[in-house]
């Protein structure tokens, strides 16, 4: 990535490598692996994002962390997420 490309971003990311977890509304969860994290969103992988609902809570188990999300962009088992204010 360009340092103009990274320049834009919202908030700088940082690289992890971290188990989480996508809970829906309505009870159902999916594994995904978390590759980076900012305030503003992250970057995350899972087996394939079709069926993903639009709204969706990432939960990071060993971090404590939990925050309401909405996909911005997919490519292959990639998603990028935006967090919800």
């Amino acid at each position: 990535m360009s340092e103009t490309t990274s320049n834009k971003r919202i908030a700088p990311r940082h690289r992890v490598l971290k188990q989480g977890r996508l809970a829906f509304d309505g009870g159902g969860a999916v594994d995904c692996m978390v590759r980076n994290l900012s305030d503003a969103g992250a970057r995350l992988e899972v087996v394939t994002p079709v069926g993903l609902p639009e709204n969706f809570t990432l939960v990071i188990p060993a971090d404590k962390f939990t925050r309401r999300c909405h996909a911005v962009w997919s490519h292959d088992k990639r998603i990028g997420v935006a967090f919800d204010n």
